[in-house]
């Protein structure tokens, strides 16, 4: 020291050291109050900017206050030097954690606007945050007065034998990059895999990707294993698909009549339903003769792949309420089963008119056989 120290030097440096607190409480109150106004806005920059500040303003303003405390107090000038350091490496810290934030609330913001859904793929916002820390712990070290050459050789060096060790986890990292860079799947696109498994793509983190069944229930897949498989994107190249419903109405019926009932029914559910589409032409498409029906298939238009079961359900509840009410036959395939003594002998199929109206027959023993069913 130059000289003793003394209550005045001690009082001056507990005032300004408050002064440091009290400044950063009334910044953090402030920033508060900022946060609810910028909540209220349409761009979520200002969010991201008010939020980040709320770690470095307050730490900015203790530090201020140290700073200004030490110079009060008669330090040598090792001991100063090293107070003003640590000082200066607190603040670097405090502002690389909040350009942490800041980057890492841009890289989210702009993948969730890219991605046009509410879910973000988290592989992007976790690597920012890496490079950004990592570079603010390499200019601390330089603060310190640490040289950084020799670590960053020793990491390069060493970097070779982590690879190696970690191949199957920067596997992964790579196949999720790949997949979001190729826009092949994004959060919120529903997906089936080759091996079963199918659901709303969730988040695409730096190892695996996040799927939610329709049960709700979470299905974790690899990156790599994503990335190597055949894949179907429900939600590409758009959401709208198609859905057929095979029905099958009696060779007695009027099939222009038919064609007609089935038609409006389809774009009453079309324009009715949640998850229907306006716009779809109605398609009805004749196929086969069958045992005891004609059979057709129904196109139907639905949103998105979820929309289906609510569309199926609803069209076959009408379509069959219709029918009925048009007098058109849906005809059930039946069996005739003739038992004669000691063998059981089934006939070809026959439809339900041809069973009702088929008379009983008696075998060679007079016994009656069972009635058609």
């Amino acid at each position: 020291m130059n000289r003793d120290l003394t209550p005045h030097d001690l009082i001056v440096a507990g005032i300004a050291l408050a002064a440091g607190i009290g400044a950063a409480l009334l910044l953090r109150l402030v920033l508060k109050w900022l946060g609810v106004r910028a909540s209220r806005t349409r761009w979520g920059g200002d969010d991201i900017l008010v939020d980040a500040l709320r770690a470095l303003a307050p730490w900015a303003a203790v530090t201020g206050g140290a700073a200004v405390a030490a110079s009060v107090l008669p330090l040598t000038a090792s001991v100063g030097r090293n107070v003003t350091m640590a000082l200066t490496a607190v603040l670097i810290m405090a502002a690389t954690l909040t350009a942490t934030r800041i980057v890492a609330g841009l890289v989210q913001a702009l993948a969730q606007s890219r991605s046009g859904v509410a879910g973000s793929a988290t592989i992007f916002v976790n690597i920012s945050r890496v490079v950004v820390i990592a570079m603010g712990f390499l200019v601390v070290l330089e603060t310190l007065g640490v040289s950084i050459a020799p670590l960053l050789t020793a990491l390069g060096v060493g970097g070779l034998a982590v690879a190696l060790a970690l191949q199957d986890t920067l596997a992964n990292l790579f196949a999720g990059v790949h997949i979001l860079a190729s826009k092949t799947v994004q959060p919120g696109d529903y997906i089936r895999l080759s091996s079963g498994e199918e659901g709303y793509v969730v988040d695409i983190n730096w190892r695996n990707t996040v799927v939610r069944h329709i049960s709700n229930n979470l299905v974790i897949i690899p990156n790599t294993k994503l990335s190597g498989t055949n894949m179907t994107n429900y939600h590409r190249p758009e959401q709208q698909m198609t859905l057929t419903v095979q029905v099958g109405v009696g060779y007695d019926s009027d099939l222009d009549h038919v064609e007609k009932v089935t038609t409006e029914v389809i774009e009453s559910v079309m324009a009715d339903v949640e998850g229907g589409v306006p716009d779809h032409e109605a398609a009805i498409r004749f196929h086969t003769f069958g045992d005891s029906r004609i059979g057709f298939t129904v196109i139907l238009g639905v949103g998105e792949f979820s929309d289906q079961y609510r569309i199926k359900h609803e069209f076959i509840k009408r379509l069959h309420r219709r029918y009925r009410a048009e007098g058109i036959s849906i005809p059930a395939p039946m069996r005739t089963i003739s038992m004669g003594q000691g063998e059981l002998q089934i006939p070809h199929q026959r439809s339900a008119e041809q069973a009702v109206h088929a008379p009983t027959s008696l075998p060679a023993h007079g016994a009656p056989t069972a009635p058609p069913v």
